[in-house]
């Protein structure tokens, strides 16, 4: 028995110890009062508070569980992968673009279900969102944050493509593909806060495999080219793509992008077809943005095979 019970005592005196080495964030995140997010309706607002700031700002609230060493050090790191990716205390500091693209990845993470963790939410309940919360804050986005199109009387440069001349490389080498106009259209996408139109297409590798239902994972030589113009708007009130504004290439080489999750990322922006990224490592945002779908490859796109919504057409 006394053999036990200083066995038990060392286990405790162990776990005492352990209590006095904690993380740095444990001192310095001492739940600094983030400002209510300027612009944002109180109700909206309070859904992002109550769900992300805890990761996503300095506005961070340690419940006496979460204090606990080794606990701490696994929120600790929650914390600052959290921040790096999306962080509402430098709100203040964004223009209206940004501030409504932080909120679109906000609503991303959510209906793709990524956020906030389970592991969170089984521990803090008060975070968990249902369904009201998420149609909340996607209203908000459709009704209030979105961009207004320009009207048809706007100088419109209609939708054509601008004309390649020479086009420099993106920063991570990845090289301008003309071709892609010729490729074909596989899918629409949404961009709730800033009032464009975009077209995805697919080279002959993508096509082939939407054919063959072989899109988890898409087979190394997949290439999407995601275009985007400005939302136009004529007097009767139908939507048109107007200017150009971006493409995006996305190109799947498991081996040659293995430190990108097996893709190679690039966009080319404005008329003038400039590479986007001050640095190699832009690419770091798209992972990022495209992360909530790692179990589908990183792919948003649900594409559409179009054999097959001929037969439900006929």
């Amino acid at each position: 028995m006394k053999l036990k019970f200083k066995i038990i005592l060392g286990i405790l005196s162990l776990v005492l110890l352990a209590q006095l080495i904690r993380p740095e964030e444990l001192y310095s995140a001492k739940a600094q009062q983030v400002k209510r997010l300027a612009g944002v309706p109180e109700e909206v607002a309070k859904v992002l508070e109550t769900s992300c700031f805890d990761c996503h700002s300095s506005q961070t609230s340690w419940r006496w569980f979460d204090r606990l060493t080794p606990v701490n050090f696994l929120v600790a790191s929650h914390i600052r992968d959290g921040r790096k990716v999306l962080d509402f205390s430098q709100w203040d500091s964004l223009a209206t673009p940004q501030r409504n693209a932080m909120l679109y990845f906000a609503l991303n993470g959510m209906l793709s279900k990524e956020m906030p963790l389970s592991s969170y939410t089984a521990l803090h309940p008060a975070a968990k969102l249902d369904q009201k919360d998420i149609d909340l804050l996607r209203a908000y986005l459709l009704n209030n944050a979105v961009s207004k199109p320009a009207s048809i009387e706007s100088n419109s440069k209609g939708a054509a493509q601008p004309s390649v001349m020479e086009v420099k490389r993106s920063p991570n080498g990845i090289t301008y593909l003309p071709n892609y106009r010729n490729w074909k259209a596989i899918s629409t996408t949404e961009r709730f806060d800033n009032g464009t139109i975009r077209i995805i297409f697919g080279n002959p590798i993508a096509v082939k495999a939407i054919h063959e239902g072989k899109t988890n994972p898409w087979p190394d030589g997949t290439i999407f080219a995601k275009t985007a113009w400005k939302q136009e708007q004529s007097k009767d009130g139908s939507v048109y793509a107007g200017q150009f504004v971006q493409v995006e290439f996305m190109i799947k080489d498991v081996k040659q992008y293995v430190g990108t999750k097996g893709w190679g990322w690039a966009r080319w922006k404005g008329e003038n077809l400039l590479p986007y990224g001050k640095t190699v490592k832009f690419d770091s945002e798209c992972i990022s943005c495209h992360r909530p779908e790692r179990d589908h490859d990183y792919v948003f796109t649900t594409p559409l095979d179009i054999r097959d919504l001929n037969k439900k057409i006929r």
